[in-house]
Protein backbone atom coordinates (compact mmCIF):
# COMPACT_ATOMS: atom_id res chain seq x y z
CA UNK A 1 0.00 0.00 0.00
CA UNK A 2 2.86 2.38 0.77
CA UNK A 3 4.39 1.80 -2.65
CA UNK A 4 1.07 2.82 -4.22
CA UNK A 5 1.27 6.20 -2.51
CA UNK A 6 4.92 6.57 -3.51
CA UNK A 7 4.13 5.87 -7.18
CA UNK A 8 1.12 8.18 -7.07
CA UNK A 9 3.22 10.98 -5.58
CA UNK A 10 5.99 10.50 -8.12
CA UNK A 11 3.46 10.46 -10.95
CA UNK A 12 1.90 13.68 -9.61
CA UNK A 13 5.27 15.43 -9.45
CA UNK A 14 6.22 14.38 -12.98
CA UNK A 15 2.84 15.37 -14.45
CA UNK A 16 2.98 18.75 -12.69
CA UNK A 17 6.49 19.55 -13.94
CA UNK A 18 5.59 18.51 -17.50
CA UNK A 19 2.42 20.60 -17.36
CA UNK A 20 4.33 23.65 -16.13
CA UNK A 21 6.91 23.21 -18.91
CA UNK A 22 4.22 22.92 -21.57
CA UNK A 23 2.46 25.97 -20.17
CA UNK A 24 5.72 27.96 -20.15
CA UNK A 25 6.25 27.01 -23.80
CA UNK A 26 2.69 28.05 -24.70
CA UNK A 27 2.90 31.36 -22.80
CA UNK A 28 5.91 32.36 -24.89
CA UNK A 29 3.48 32.95 -27.78
CA UNK A 30 1.57 35.62 -25.82
CA UNK A 31 2.49 39.20 -26.62
CA UNK A 32 3.04 40.71 -23.20
CA UNK A 33 4.02 44.06 -24.71
CA UNK A 34 0.30 44.74 -25.10
CA UNK A 35 -0.32 44.29 -21.37
CA UNK A 36 2.86 45.72 -19.82
CA UNK A 37 4.85 48.91 -20.14
CA UNK A 38 8.20 47.15 -20.50
CA UNK A 39 7.89 43.58 -21.86
CA UNK A 40 11.56 42.75 -21.16
CA UNK A 41 11.51 43.79 -17.51
CA UNK A 42 12.09 41.34 -14.65
CA UNK A 43 8.51 41.93 -13.47
CA UNK A 44 7.15 40.68 -16.79
CA UNK A 45 9.36 37.58 -16.64
CA UNK A 46 8.19 36.88 -13.08
CA UNK A 47 4.59 37.30 -14.23
CA UNK A 48 5.21 34.74 -16.99
CA UNK A 49 6.73 32.32 -14.49
CA UNK A 50 3.85 32.73 -12.04
CA UNK A 51 1.26 32.29 -14.80
CA UNK A 52 3.07 29.18 -16.01
CA UNK A 53 3.10 27.67 -12.53
CA UNK A 54 -0.55 28.45 -11.81
CA UNK A 55 -1.91 27.31 -15.17
CA UNK A 56 0.43 24.29 -15.28
CA UNK A 57 -0.63 23.23 -11.78
CA UNK A 58 -4.31 23.49 -12.70
CA UNK A 59 -3.70 21.50 -15.88
CA UNK A 60 -1.86 18.80 -13.90
CA UNK A 61 -4.67 18.63 -11.34
CA UNK A 62 -7.17 18.17 -14.14
CA UNK A 63 -5.20 15.27 -15.62
CA UNK A 64 -4.69 13.64 -12.23
CA UNK A 65 -8.38 13.96 -11.35
CA UNK A 66 -9.43 12.63 -14.74
CA UNK A 67 -7.09 9.66 -14.38
CA UNK A 68 -8.38 8.98 -10.86
CA UNK A 69 -11.99 9.11 -12.06
CA UNK A 70 -11.15 6.77 -14.93
CA UNK A 71 -9.61 4.24 -12.55
CA UNK A 72 -12.62 4.51 -10.23
CA UNK A 73 -15.01 3.70 -13.07
CA UNK A 74 -13.99 0.02 -12.86
CA UNK A 75 -15.77 -0.08 -9.48
CA UNK A 76 -18.98 1.05 -11.16
CA UNK A 77 -19.41 -2.08 -13.28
Amino acid sequence: MESYFAYTSLFGIIITIISIAITWWAIQAVRFDIFTHNPNSPQTKILQIILSIVIGYLLAQFFQSYLGWSFNLKNFF
